[in-house]
């Protein structure tokens, strides 16, 4: 069961490193950690949905969606934050899912890592059923929040040029050694606290993000992604502007209908006209 009056964040995306659902789970650890912390943080209560299928010989994706399974169970196990955060990751997506899902969504996060999403649709799919976007300048993003103006969406995060610039001398260590948040997230993590019954399964994780180098740059973005849904958190307490930001979302989606897009394959490709009415 889940409760209708929390926030309903979600993440719907095939499952790849690159699309960084291990920085919505390490968002999600940092905030069991502050809740762990101080219980009587002020926080409106969320309910975060993953959903989306791996490869088959992916291996490491499919860690990625035990570690989000794991992680679900010991929120759902602990009485320091139940009620606060509950976490699902719904199998067997497909069309029926989507259209219970994505209506019911009020946060979509877009978070791949920049430079990397040659388009996405799940993201139109959310903007026109109302849900407001926490996303990196990726994809087809960025022209979203052309159409809806940047101050309608919460963008965070380094661009697909600071991307490229810091490839040759980006250190996920000094993340984890200069910001106390992310160093507790990944102790916690890598203690087994997710794991207990299974100490060390998570040891891939801690060398995707540590040892080989944090090749998606989950580290050096998850600071700003954690301020992005601070900055959505004020403006869901103000049910006015929450409401306007929505709305002007939906006004502003008419661009990525498929009418649209059937127009143009048919005028620029397919060089057809519609038949003339009798």
């Amino acid at each position: 069961m889940v409760d209708p009056d929390t926030i309903f964040d979600c993440q719907v995306k095939r499952l790849h490193e690159y699309k960084r659902q291990m920085l919505m789970a390490l968002r999600i650890v940092v905030l069991y950690n502050r809740l762990r912390e101080n219980p009587q943080l002020e926080m409106h209560p969320r309910t975060f949905f993953f959903s989306g299928k791996a490869a088959p010989a992916y291996h490491l994706a499919k860690l990625i969606i035990k570690f989000i399974n794991n992680l679900a169970g010991t929120i759902d196990g602990d009485p320091a934050v139940r009620g606060r955060l509950k976490v699902l990751f719904l199998p067997d997506y497909c069309v029926s899912v989507a259209e219970r899902l994505i209506p019911a969504s009020d946060v979509s996060n877009q978070i791949s890592t920049a430079g990397y999403e040659a388009s996405g649709t799940s993201n139109m799919k959310f903007m026109m059923n109302g849900a407001l976007t926490v996303g990196t300048r990726d994809g087809a993003t960025i022209e979203m929040a052309e159409e809806a103006g940047e101050e309608n969406f919460f963008l965070f995060g380094l661009t697909a040029q600071q991307v490229a610039g810091n490839r040759g001398w980006y250190n996920p260590w000094w993340h984890y050694e200069n910001e106390p948040e992310t160093k507790a997230a990944l102790d916690l993590i890598f203690s087994d606290h997710f794991s207990r019954n299974e100490p060390g399964v998570f040891g891939p994780l801690r060398d995707m993000l540590l040892t080989h180098g944090d090749f998606y740059m989950h580290l050096a973005d998850l600071t700003s992604y954690v301020q992005a849904h601070e900055q959505l958190g004020r403006v869901y307490g103000n049910p006015d502007q929450w409401a306007q930001k929505a709305i002007l979302n939906v006004a502003s989606s008419g661009k990525f209908s498929s009418d649209r897009s059937v127009a143009e394959y048919a005028a620029d490709i397919w060089k057809v006209e519609p038949c003339p009415v009798p």
